[in-house]
């Protein structure tokens, strides 16, 4: 082999790479943000999973962007194992659809494709065209690549003991699949290098078929890479990908004659059974296990079991989605504020629990709630600027600022639950400056704003856009509140003119009594995320 032919080689891997890569982002801009729905949607059960996985695959070209969304829609807890087993079977079903189209003899128009597509970024005005003028350009290189490839590999037609190995010992051949597609990191890839390999007459069907069945196993690394770093469910869909594929070569790999026999009389081009072999093995392996999938996701969790509850780090903040689905992101945003609503509830017991409960040891966590509260707030904000920087549509940025200022409310909350902390130590020195009925009162006016902070939590349910809850009773109680304060204060105020009150205290009630209402009314604001009263 010169060193010519291995830089063409490389050039014509490169180019087809390069393809693959125009070709999905192109499709995935001209779909936009509805096809990218359809993941976070159409999912409710395995069957629809799988049909959606390979249409959505089909349209982006490819199966790695569909893996890592699941991933990332798991971890951004948008959706659970099952419906992530069903979409990850069906993107290993729409992958096979590029090998399906390069066997076919188009490579002969693939400088057409490059022309057209080049005139139309030329001439377009609409993005959307100029997307799709890009998809075409990609389109003809894919096959330009190919021809490249074959062309590199020509000199090894008097060399074919090479590949005699893969013939003989099929898990050779499945080593080099698996290799070879880790390295490539595109599926596609290895199915159009062999097809390359075997229309050069160098690689027999049986050669190619355990190939084949390496580059299913190998094309899932990138969904372990995207794992990285993410929730125990992420993992989990991660780990259910690399099985479905691992299992299924398993069970294909005795039937090897059976199944080569049974390819090879498929058609008589050795491009047409490459791509058919790749194609039957998935659908195959999807319907061996559909009808298993809640007992394959039992076995999942059973390896990798949930997590527990270990401190407060943000759970669903996943920069993956941002990458391929920014849309989506903002619904990782709604499950984080939750998250990070249910740590602010903590807060308000530990609080109430040191307050008015005599527990002072409770008052001790608020502190770290804080701190934790405060670091949680920022990683909101920061990842809600980046969805922001991807330029999502008009009504999804609108939601998202909800989002954001909701999270910031919480934080001004966690401000409080700090201020009413400071002044329940206050008063541990200061014994005797309440009475029994001040404090009754304080604690009654808490409990209202605990109560109407904890029911503003329900805009953050996964199906509160669909199904709004009736949040009026979070505007009563905010409204009751306010008027208790207002009430409070004008009497408290009196006291202090009169001089029937200690001036410290009387001041540090009137404080306590406008760090409650700020709680209360943080939560009506709360409350208007999904278009209820706007608080006044």
């Amino acid at each position: 082999m010169s060193f010519l032919n291995l830089i063409q080689l490389l050039g014509g891997v490169g180019m087809f790479l390069f393809a693959i890569k125009m070709i999905s982002e192109s499709l995935q801009l001209i779909a936009g943000d509805k096809l990218r729905h359809l993941l976070g949607v159409l999912t409710r059960t395995p069957v629809l999973g799988v049909l959606v996985g390979a249409g959505v695959t089909v349209l982006i070209q490819s199966s790695s962007a569909t893996t890592v969304m699941t991933v990332s829609f798991v971890n951004a807890g948008l959706m659970n194992l099952s419906q992530a087993i069903g979409v990850i079977m069906g993107a290993n079903i729409g992958t096979t659809v590029t090998g399906q189209i390069l066997a076919f003899k188009i490579s002969d128009y693939a400088y057409a494709f490059v022309i057209l597509g080049v005139l139309m970024t030329l001439i377009a005005k609409k993005k959307k065209y100029t997307y799709l003028g890009n998809g075409m350009i990609g389109f003809g290189l894919l096959f330009i690549g190919m021809q490249t490839m074959e062309s590199a590999m020509s000199f090894l037609r008097t060399r074919q003991d090479l590949f005699l190995a893969f013939s003989q010992t099929p898990l050779m051949g499945l080593a080099a699949g698996t290799l070879l597609t880790l390295l490539v990191q595109s599926s596609a890839a290895t199915v159009g290098l062999t097809m390359a390999l075997g229309m050069q007459g160098l690689l027999p069907l049986e050669a190619a078929i355990p190939i084949i069945l390496g580059d299913n196993i190998g094309t899932t690394i990138t969904a372990v890479l995207a794992s990285f770093g993410t929730n125990r469910a992420a993992r989990q869909a991660c780990a259910a990908h690399v099985l479905f594929n691992v299992i299924g070569v398993c069970i294909f790999l005795p039937l090897m004659p059976l199944y080569i026999g049974f390819i090879s009389e498929s058609t008589n081009s050795i491009a047409h059974q490459i791509a058919n072999a790749h194609t039957l093995f998935n659908v195959c392996n999807t319907l061996l296990f559909l009808p298993f999938v809640k007992i394959f996701a039992m076995l999942i969790r059973w390896l990798i079991p949930a997590e527990g509850r270990k401190g407060q780090r943000e759970r669903f903040l996943d920069y993956n989605l941002i990458t391929y689905t920014p849309v989506m992101a903002v619904g990782a945003v709604r499950n984080e504020c939750q998250h990070v609503g249910e740590l602010v509830l903590d807060m308000l017991r530990a609080v109430e629990r040191a307050f008015f409960l005599g527990k002072p040891e409770e008052a001790d966590k608020v502190p770290e709630y804080e701190e934790e509260l405060d670091r949680l707030n920022r990683n909101v904000q920061n990842y809600g600027q980046a969805i922001i920087r991807t330029g999502i549509g008009d009504a999804d940025m609108a939601q998202l600022q909800r989002y954001l200022a909701s999270a910031g409310d919480m934080e001004r909350v966690g401000d409080k639950c700090m201020r009413l902390t400071s002044f329940y130590h206050q008063l541990q020195t200061r014994e005797g400056d309440f009475t029994s009925q001040a404090l009754e009162e304080l604690h009654v006016m808490f409990d209202d704003a605990r109560t109407a902070f904890a029911l503003a939590l329900e805009v953050f349910e996964p199906d509160a856009v669909k199904h709004p809850p009736e949040l009026n009773e979070v505007h009563e109680l905010a409204i009751k509140v306010r008027s208790v304060e207002m009430s409070l204060r004008v009497m408290q105020l009196n006291h202090l003119n009169k001089q029937d009150c200690e001036p410290t205290a009387g001041l540090i009630f009137i404080d306590i009594l406008g760090a409650i209402e700020n709680i209360a009314y943080r939560a009506q604001k709360m409350a208007y995320v999904h278009g209820s009263k706007k608080p006044r």
